[in-house]
């Protein structure tokens, strides 16, 4: 290629750079695409409610106890 053909080519490069980045900010960014809400949160707080007395107390059921049904007459089952 000649010398010429290389500015050429450089030249229509920059045109359609800029015709493509003027036209893609029209196209894909528009004003309601910049204006977003967002919900608001509540702060966190330290203080902790107490627990239920239905359900936490002393004659409430224990699910982390080991429950066992029956004999278990085989003591190596493998």
């Amino acid at each position: 290629m000649k010398q010429k053909d290389f500015a050429v080519i450089i030249i229509v490069a920059a045109i359609a750079g800029i015709f493509s980045l003027f036209l893609s900010q029209k196209l894909f960014t528009g004003d309601k695409n910049r204006k977003l809400t967002v919900e608001k949160v509540s702060p966190i707080s330290s203080e902790f409610k107490e627990a239920d007395p239905k359900v936490f107390n002393k004659d409430a059921v224990n699910p982390t106890q080991l429950i066992k049904i029956g004999e278990d007459a085989n003591a190596n089952p493998f």
